[in-house]
């Protein structure tokens, strides 16, 4: 016998949260393929801004196109296209997923800015995010944050495939590829990228009043993959023995680091990846 649950029934709310919980898995591991290639599709139209969700440019000669079909930017928060920040704010949850997570950074950013003046410093960040953005976006990567001189990405099914470590990995030698390293003139910004695969929460949170909504991971998976950035030199990428299980990479070339990082118990193996 089915007993009926009534909208103010307080189990009426914990279906509910399953349900858009479900919904949120399913998108994030790729069983709403739609989300996927509007995301590929509107990442290969110039330029940033764009959307965090869906990738809708919101500058250049896409985003009057964009405007037409209602993917503008939203008044409420500009990190969002209108239609995704209003799907988002009505379905907030997440789910629990494996993911590839990366970080890159300037390094020594404080010593270069002592270094120019603050409009000269403006500019160099300014290239180090258009040029970071773009290589994610290229990767299929869901781009998570823009803080100070860190950009971060998740790489999910949904978005970037099955490979998404390896990808993930591609998109860390590609970032320094763009940043100068490897090319006769040598690198114009020090970064360093951290890589990482593991489980983590990944869906919509908002503040206290429910005004201030975002998109992102939560966990401990996460904050591996923050300090694997803040522990890369210049020019390194350092890689998880979890992304190199999950990529296929063979790592009896590749130097070996056991790191200590804040907060972990044991101590982390890593591989380290320079340009080619």
């Amino acid at each position: 016998m089915t007993i009926p649950i009534k909208p103010n029934d307080p189990n009426h709310k914990i279906i509910k949260r399953e349900s858009v919980n479900e919904v949120w898995r399913e998108s994030l591991l790729g069983g709403e393929p739609l989300l996927g290639r509007i995301h590929h599709i509107f990442g290969l139209i110039p330029s940033n801004p764009r959307c965090k969700i869906c990738n809708a440019p919101f500058q250049g000669f896409g985003a009057p196109l964009m405007r037409l079909i209602g993917k503008r930017p939203s008044n409420k928060n500009p990190h969002f296209c209108a239609a995704c920040e209003t799907y988002a704010s009505k379905h907030q949850g997440g789910a629990e997923i494996e993911l590839t997570m990366l970080f890159v950074d300037v390094r020594g950013s404080t010593s270069l800015a002592e270094k120019m003046n603050a409009t000269e410093f403006s500019r160099l960040m300014n290239r180090f995010y258009e040029e970071a953005i773009n290589v994610l976006v290229q990767a299929d990567a869901f781009i998570d944050k823009l803080v100070g001189d860190e950009v971060t990405a998740l790489f999910f099914p949904g978005f970037a495939g099955r490979d998404h470590a390896r990808r993930a990995v591609e998109a860390g030698r590609a970032l320094l590829q763009v940043m100068g390293y490897g090319q006769p003139g040598g690198a114009w910004v020090p970064i360093g990228v951290g890589i990482h695969t593991g489980i983590a929460w990944v869906g919509s949170i908002s503040g206290a009043g429910g005004d201030s909504m975002d998109f992102t991971a939560l966990g401990d998976n996460v904050n591996i993959a923050a300090r694997l950035a803040s522990k890369a030199g210049a020019g390194e990428v350092l890689i998880s023995e979890a992304v190199c299980n999950a990529a296929n990479i063979d790592m009896k070339e590749l130097e070996k680091r056991e790191l200590e990082l804040k907060g972990k118990s044991d101590w982390v193996s890593v591989r380290v990846l320079h340009a080619k």
